[in-house]
């Protein structure tokens, strides 16, 4: 699935003592990788949505595929990986990356768009989880967050959404997909615009808040992670040292 990059595996996989400044050099020298314009597969076939739970010391990561116009689900794979890196706002993209990357590995069939539960460019240093994972990857990814990390959400004539605006720059968008609901917020992640980004999201937005693919990601993550508790529990009985 798609071609990684050699330096941020190397620091992610094999360096435990990976550290926080580490990150962030790494961090602002991959925001200037980002591509915020149209580089996708065109008609879009399938579009997947990719979530992260955590259970005692794993991540565990879910992708789920589902056709493009039908909105059927097609393929789901999920995988469970050590957490390696601390909870860290404005870096948790590196905490989030490796049971990410090892789902998509699985996949056999190849989305053309991956909706990522995180943000994209809407965040301060331009490069949340799902920029972070389309560059590594070389992906066409969306960032679909349940909250804002920064900026202003502003009025516009625009019924479905409204532009999300930090230090004088349009970063993303505040997207309806369902009446009287809260916004999803919606950003570039790598090799996408934000129109195309905006009209993927409500495409894919039918029984929920969040799009079809993300909300099937997030249901098999929380599965896999009461999987990986009882697995857990099963090996380490009460009353075990």
């Amino acid at each position: 699935m798609g071609s990684s990059n050699p330096i941020v595996h190397q620091n992610l996989f094999k360096d435990i003592d990976f550290s926080i400044e580490k990150a962030r050099r790494l961090q602002s020298l991959l925001s200037k990788k980002v591509i915020a314009r149209d580089c996708l597969n065109t008609p879009i076939k399938y579009v997947a949505g990719v979530d992260i739970a955590y259970y005692d010391k794993l991540s565990i990561g879910a992708v789920a595929v589902f056709d493009y116009n039908s909105l059927k689900l097609v393929e789901l794979k999920s995988a469970a990986v050590e957490t390696r890196f601390p909870y860290i706002p404005t870096l948790l993209s590196f905490r989030e990356i490796p049971a990410a990357v090892s789902s998509i590995r699985k996949l056999n069939i190849k989305p053309d768009v991956f909706l990522v539960d995180g943000q994209g460019i809407a965040h301060p240093y331009r490069f949340g989880f799902a920029s972070h994972l389309g560059v590594v990857l070389d992906l066409c990814t969306v960032g679909v967050a349940k909250s804002l990390l920064c900026g202003e959400v502003i009025e516009s004539e625009s019924l479905n959404w409204r532009p999300i605006i930090h230090e004088g720059e349009i970063i993303g968008g505040a997207v309806f997909t369902k009446p009287n609901a809260k916004p999803v917020y919606v950003s570039v992640g790598h090799k996408i615009s934000l129109e195309t980004a905006i009209k993927v999201v409500l495409t894919c937005s039918k029984n929920h808040r969040i799009p079809e693919p993300l909300h099937e990601a997030h249901s098999a993550a929380q599965r896999a992670k009461r999987e990986a508790e009882k697995s857990l529990k099963v090996k380490s009985p009460e009353g075990a040292d």
